[in-house]
């Protein structure tokens, strides 16, 4: 039914992006008093001066696709703050962190249209949708961060930051206080648990077992490459692993580089 949104980027073109951002505007004035539903999205339209038939063209998937098209907008508002020098000195997790409170930033005068979105999205209709928006997300920080990563390393990132993201959301959603100060915390705290996992699992690879090797075998099971030297399957390998997210900044690090 409405489980799917349109990409942007394909759709931006198409001649109903005015409509898009026409309607999305309007909806995001009606959802804080009527949610998103189809009869909310309708009333938006009219509000909007869009017709039933440039609103079935612009999201045909009705709800799911206007939810899909605003969490791109914060994507790439997010995108668009995480530019500029000063953004560039920032040690990696410092970057992470400026692009969760870039995202809360972008969102907040909307913030109760938020949370009936999210509690839109927490119904199972809307599961693959919540899960697919969540992990674009995340995605997009890290490609915004000049993220390298490949395998194991390139999901157990996204994987990692799509928790720390959704639930600092939550807990964002939950907090009334003027400066947020517990959003902040909490955020921190997030991120510092993901340092400690990741310093767990840089010991255990001292220990001579690497968990990404174990997946990397699995995957080449399944799908074989060609076969080349052991050094050289070894030396990707490392190459991979000092591209996670890590557990702190390594000593060659200047503040400039990607993560």
């Amino acid at each position: 039914m409405e489980s799917a949104g349109p990409e942007r980027n394909k759709n931006a073109d198409d001649g109903f992006d005015a409509v898009r951002r026409k309607v999305l505007s309007a909806m995001l004035e009606a959802a804080p008093f009527e949610g998103w539903t189809p009869v909310a999205l309708r009333k938006a339209a009219s509000v909007a001066g869009t017709d039933r038939a440039h609103l079935a063209a612009a999201f045909p998937r009705g709800v799911g696709d206007v939810l899909a098209y605003w969490s791109m907008t914060v994507d790439e508002a997010m995108k668009a703050a995480m530019t500029g020098p000063a953004f560039a000195k920032l040690k990696i997790r410092e970057k992470v962190a400026f692009a969760i409170r870039a995202r809360l930033d972008y969102l907040r005068p909307h913030k109760e249209a938020a949370r009936r979105a999210a509690a839109t999205l927490a119904m199972p209709l809307f599961a693959p949708l919540a899960a697919r928006l969540a992990w674009k997300a995340s995605d997009a920080v890290w490609r915004a961060m000049d993220d390298k990563s490949t395998d194991f390393n390139f999901y157990s990132k996204r994987a990692i930051l799509t928790g720390v993201w959704t639930s600092t959301l939550a807990r964002w959603f939950a907090d009334d206080s003027e400066d947020e100060a517990p959003t902040n915390a909490f955020l921190d705290a997030r991120i510092g648990n993901v340092m400690q996992i990741e310093k767990i699992k840089a010991k255990v690879r001292d220990n001579g077992f690497d968990p990404e090797g174990m997946f990397g075998w699995l995957a080449k099971k399944r799908y074989p490459a060609p076969k080349e030297s052991r050094a050289k399957q070894e030396a990707k390998i490392d190459e991979a692993l000092e591209e996670s997210f890590p557990a702190s900044d390594p000593p060659y690090y200047s503040g400039g580089g990607s993560a």
